[in-house]
Parts: structure tokens; sequence; C-alpha cells
């Protein structure tokens, strides 16, 4: 089983920018993507990103599309979101998980299995 733990938020200024990371442990490569969500205001968790390990082919939600950027570093197991012109509104918990098989859409959350516990990402005004 895939074992994730997720790093890098903080409080950042509107216009700011952080990284965050999602370090996988266990079978890595039992997970055919990893994703990243977020809750939207009193809303189950929503799609961010996310990527395949096969050919690393990426995925964003329209509100991130052009500010947020995911990476993955198969070697090290390690998939990073690196958040740019962060505004008030991306304030969250970010959670990364980790889809088991090509089946279903990389957008839905019902489709991965694995989650982690989350980072707080917190950008003032």
């Amino acid at each position: 089983q895939v074992q994730l733990v997720e790093s890098g938020g903080g409080l950042v200024q509107s216009g700011g920018y952080l990284r965050l990371s999602c370090a996988a442990s266990g079978r890595i490569f039992s997970s055919y993507a990893i994703g990243w969500f977020c809750p939207a205001a009193g809303k189950e968790r929503e799609f961010v990103a996310a990527i395949r390990w096969s050919g690393l082919s990426t995925y964003y939600a329209d509100s991130v599309q052009g500010r947020f950027t995911i990476s993955g570093d198969s070697g090290k197991g390690t998939v990073y979101l690196q958040m740019n012109s962060l505004k008030p509104e991306d304030t969250a918990v970010y959670y990364c998980a980790a889809k088991g098989s090509s089946y279903g859409s990389q957008y839905s959350r019902n489709n991965y299995d694995r989650w982690g516990q989350g980072t707080q990402v917190t950008v003032s005004s």
C-alpha cells in the first residue's frame, strides 16, 4: 500500500507562492496517479491537479490553470505542487491522494483510495 505525507504549507501574502510536496512511500508504482485536492467552503474536497506516473501527463482545475504546476520525481517518489500568484480564495487544507488504477477520471475524488493528512495553505490579502 501507498502512504502519503504532505508538506510545504504555510502563510503567504496574496500574489506570493508556495511549493507543496507529497512524499509517497510503500508500493508507489502500484498507484496510477497522484492528485491534489482541497475543500471549497462548506463543500467536499475538490480537484486541484493530478499527475500520472506513466508519461507524467498532468491535469488541472480551471481555477488553477496557469498558476499552479504539478510535477513528479519517480526516483524520490515525490509529487510537487508549485503554487504561484496565490489568492486569498486558495486558502484551504490541501490533500494529496493516490489513484490505484487507470479506471475512472483523474478529476474525481471518488477514484482515489489513499489520502494524506493534509497541509494548511493560508493566503492573506
